[in-house]
């Protein structure tokens, strides 16, 4: 996603967000196709990911954890024509609600003590049929959320604040 110049108007009020979101489930898997499995805290490592998550073994790379809205999870239970999805099925790190994930694409944003960068997208992929059964993956198309890169490590835990970072006030830590 380009930056808009740092004198925009509408760079301004995309930097205003209404209250901070909150850290609700964390996941890990340790294999690769393995069932996630939640944690209440996790240490997150500087350039890798959630410590005990297989993806978290290589450094670089920009899918270093996946994030979720609740709310978006609610929207696809709805789709499915479900009362709720378990988190688990949907192949995803981290579980926050009460901020709009979207509008930190592209941008810097703590969780806790951990700074993040976000990276993209998060799209469904076809194992959503197979887990969420027919139309999952419709189901998911525009809920899958955002990756993020860890800028920095740290401990987070389940009841944390997701706090968007403003430009120039962007420290990386060790």
């Amino acid at each position: 996603m380009p930056k808009l110049n740092p004198e925009s108007p509408l760079r301004a009020l995309m930097e205003i967000f209404p209250h901070a979101g909150k850290l609700e489930w964390i996941g890990l898997r340790p294999a690769k196709r393995a069932p996630l499995q939640s944690f209440g805290h996790v240490e997150v490592i500087a350039d890798h990911g959630l410590a005990g998550d297989h993806k978290a073994t290589r450094a670089g790379g920009k899918r270093q954890v996946t994030l979720i809205q609740r709310e978006h999870i609610e929207a696809i239970a709805k789709l499915l024509g479900r009362e709720a999805v378990d988190p688990t099925l949907l192949r995803r790190n981290l579980v926050v609600s009460g901020i709009n994930l979207l509008a930190l694409r592209g941008e810097r944003f703590r969780i806790g003590e951990v700074l993040f960068e976000s990276t993209g997208l998060c799209e469904p992929c076809s194992r959503m049929e197979e887990v969420l059964g027919a139309g999952g993956y419709n189901a998911m198309r525009g809920h899958g959320g955002i990756t993020a890169q860890v800028l920095n490590g740290g401990m987070i835990a389940a009841g944390d604040a997701v706090v968007y970072q403003p430009p120039g006030n962007q420290q990386q830590v060790g």
